[in-house]
Formats: structure tokens, C-alpha cells, sequence
């Protein structure tokens, strides 16, 4: 489960439909990445950091927490 990601997307109020439209992708698939049943490709999570996240290291973002 990525908690910081999650965290810092409410924060911010970034949907996971946001994501997923930049992305290109459906929103179950957000969903599955953010709470761990698969990852974000190191692509993904570099355009995620970018455009909504650009005061976050990508080490904080996509930590996985057990």
C-alpha cells in the first residue's frame, strides 16, 4: 500500500480518476497500484511525481508499506 501517495492525493484533493485520465488508464487500476495489488511503472510514477507532486521525492511517494 503506497500510504504517503495516498496521504499526500487527499491532501492535495487529487482523484484517482485525475490520475488515471493522465495516465490512460482506468480508475480500478489506480485503485489496485495505490493499495498494492500491483505497482505503478517507474515511468508512471515519475509523470505522477511531475505533474502533481513536484515538491515530493518519488522515494517518499511510492514507498511500500506493509
Amino acid at each position: 500500500m503506497l500510504v504517503n501517495l495516498i496521504n499526500e492525493k487527499k491532501n492535495k484533493k487529487i482523484t484517482s480518476k485525475q490520475i488515471a485520465n493522465l495516465l490512460n488508464t482506468r480508475e480500478a487500476t489506480i485503485s489496485d497500484k495505490l493499495n498494492g495489488k500491483s505497482r505503478f511503472s517507474f515511468d508512471e510514477a515519475i509523470t505522477i511525481q511531475k505533474v502533481f507532486f513536484p515538491e515530493y521525492k518519488l522515494e517518499y511517494l511510492f514507498k511500500h508499506d506493509e
